[in-house]
């Protein structure tokens, strides 16, 4: 017998179960490719291996992604959107190597993940079932009536709100989209490239302080204060000149491509969905 004051699970719709569970197979699908890649790789080197260890790690942001879906937060949709982008580049890059041709087993296990991939970014933006699910927000600390409460918190600009938390997701990923490429040129100047120390000191400084810049602007850009989407372009068109280049010279044309790419992938997202969140209230729809 059921009493009133005890707790009633609500079943979650099947699309968003869906989801979940696509998830969860995905992130199982990012370990094993990269494992794969790895495996057959003609040569596995240091660079080979610190970029494995960060595509692994983006299991872990689908095993998170699962639990903002699960409490229907907003921030799932571009979490997922950037996170399936990223991680299709980050798999790509290491798919192809430097001469030769690409080994059967990860060139199936890439397609595979894509797909896993494109389906998440399908349900997260096509299904209005999983789309009515995800209408909360973060919770904090909320005075009102001279009282204190720990709530959920409603955005000021709800218009703009999808377009804004896109480009924050976005910008939160130039800091290790910049400390791994930095980390891959260690080995580069542990081979007797002395000159480049203090390039490479300038660029592991630069992932870290980006990371506060990012979070300084972005905490403005939520609360619509027009200087931090110009403050944010800046850090955006920054990152760019400083991390593109060193790619190219510590790691030649194969490392801008590889770590280069993901990056402009990013500054490209970020600063498209400030753009369309400054276009007024009738082009501010979420991202499809």
């Amino acid at each position: 017998m059921r009493t009133a004051v005890e707790p009633v699970e609500v079943r979650r719709p099947s699309a968003v179960r869906a989801l979940t569970t696509l998830l969860a197979v995905t992130a199982a699908a990012t370990v094993v490719v990269e494992l794969l890649n790895y495996w057959y790789a003609p040569e596995q080197e240091f660079g080979l291996a610190v970029r494995t260890g960060w595509a692994m790690l983006r299991s872990l942001g689908f095993l998170a992604l699962i639990g903002h879906v699960r409490r229907g937060r907003v921030v799932a949709r571009p979490f997922g959107l950037i996170l399936a982008v990223t991680t299709v580049f980050a798999v790509g890059r290491l798919v192809v190597p430097r001469a030769g041709v690409p080994a059967l087993p990860g060139l199936l296990g890439f397609a595979v993940l894509t797909a896993l991939c494109v389906a998440v970014v399908v349900l997260l933006y096509r299904s209005e079932t999983v789309r009515a699910h995800l209408v909360r927000h973060r919770k904090g600390l909320v005075v009102e009536g001279g009282t204190i409460s720990w709530r959920e918190v409603t955005p000021k600009r709800p218009q703009a709100n999808a377009w804004l938390l896109t480009a924050r997701v976005a910008a939160f990923t130039y800091s290790p989209l910049t400390l791994v490429p930095a980390l891959v040129a260690t080995g580069a100047v542990l081979d007797g490239r002395v000159v480049a120390v203090p390039a490479l000191l300038l660029w592991f400084g630069a992932g870290i302080g980006v990371s506060y810049a990012v979070l300084f602007c972005t905490a403005f850009l939520l609360r619509g204060r027009a200087w931090a989407r110009r403050a944010l372009v800046v850090v955006t068109v920054g990152v760019l000149a400083l991390d593109l280049p060193l790619c190219w010279w510590l790691l030649g044309t194969d490392g801008l491509v590889r770590d280069g790419a993901p990056l402009v992938t990013a500054a490209a997202l970020c600063l498209w969905s400030l753009h369309r969140a400054t276009r007024g209230p009738g082009t501010s729809a979420p991202p499809r």
